[in-house]
């Protein structure tokens, strides 16, 4: 289970407490992300924009330049908390690295929806994410099957330390503890970048003359250790996490076996749902967990869609995804 650090989960009928004041719309939602280098990220602004334009709100995007820097995000903070937007809806980069940045919103009166990462601290409307442990197990319980229980596994990890890389790896090991005819040859740090990834992959290469099985944990890195496998003339099953476009493509032609998903799509549009209904004194949802999906060759077809043709969920939808 996800931990939950000093997480303050508001019920209900609490969570308007935090309004500063009711508006009609027009409200602008301030969407913190963690870089632009993470396709899965894009797809989380597009669900925030999809749902402030259905709502008649606008979104004013925070993306770190270098991806994941504590630093800057800090910086954009003491931006936005002079800029005073209706309210936020929050990605840190490092959840526990973030929490005086958090508390800064806080003491500025800025209503804030914690997404994707659960922060270790800090006053939160609501909290729009997944399980990163089940995602972590169901995908690499999918690979385990497709390479009948056995091989030569690697494990590219994301960032070291960070709550969504802890969850997910351990996913993967405990499905790979469920596997004893499947071996675990390294697991090493992508830090969720293509390029590193790559890196990681070519090196893993050089000193292991089989490699049967990839968990990486997201698509990019997925995608970086195709790329690596490719240029060597090697096979492996690999798998990622995000569902991302690029995923999809890889999985259509077979060069990617799975990819779960938790739905970034939702996570933006339920986030910024959140934001704008606390606003305009409507009752949100404290808490949204989104269950995992694994994405393979049998039922990309619905996830094969341009982002901007998709729909957010309505409110009476986002109960049900809270409740299962």
């Amino acid at each position: 289970m996800k931990q939950r650090l000093g997480y303050l989960a508001l019920p209900l009928v609490m969570a308007a407490a935090f309004t500063t004041q009711a508006r009609a719309d027009g409200e602008t939602i301030a969407v913190f992300t963690k870089n632009q280098t993470n396709p899965f990220f894009q797809t989380v602004r597009v669900g925030a924009d999809n749902m402030a334009k259905t709502l008649n709100a606008k979104t004013l995007q925070y993306i770190p330049t270098k991806p994941d820097s504590i630093p800057e995000q800090l910086s954009q903070i003491e931006d936005v908390v002079v800029k005073k937007p209706s309210a936020i809806v929050f990605t840190p980069v490092d959840y526990k690295a973030m929490v005086p940045g958090v508390e800064k919103i806080n003491d500025a009166k800025i209503p804030v929806v914690n997404i994707t990462d659960r922060s270790a601290g800090g006053k939160f409307l609501s909290f729009v994410g997944a399980d990163d442990y089940s995602l972590g197990l169901e995908t690499a319980r999918f690979l385990l099957k497709t390479l009948g229980g056995k091989g030569n596994i690697v494990i590219i990890e994301g960032v070291k330390g960070s709550l969504t890389n802890v969850d997910r790896v351990r996913g993967f090991n405990d499905a790979l503890k469920e596997n004893p005819g499947a071996k675990l040859l390294a697991s090493q740090p992508g830090n969720y970048q293509r390029l590193q990834a790559l890196q990681v992959m070519e090196n893993l290469m050089q000193s292991n003359s089989q490699i049967d099985g990839v968990l990486a944990a997201n698509d990019a890195m997925a995608v970086g250790a195709i790329e690596a496998l490719d240029g060597a003339n090697r096979k492996a099953q690999v798998i990622g996490i995000n569902g991302t476009k690029e995923a999809i493509d890889a999985i259509k032609t077979g060069k990617l076996l799975a990819s779960g998903d938790y739905n970034g799509f939702y996570q933006g549009c339920l986030g910024t749902m959140m934001a704008v209904r606390s606003l305009r004194g409507q009752p949100v949802i404290s808490e949204i967990v989104l269950k995992p999906t694994v994405i393979t060759k049998d039922n990309y077809q619905p996830f094969d869609q341009p982002l901007e043709q998709r729909t957010c969920p309505t409110f009476e939808e986002a109960g049900k995804l809270s409740a299962k």
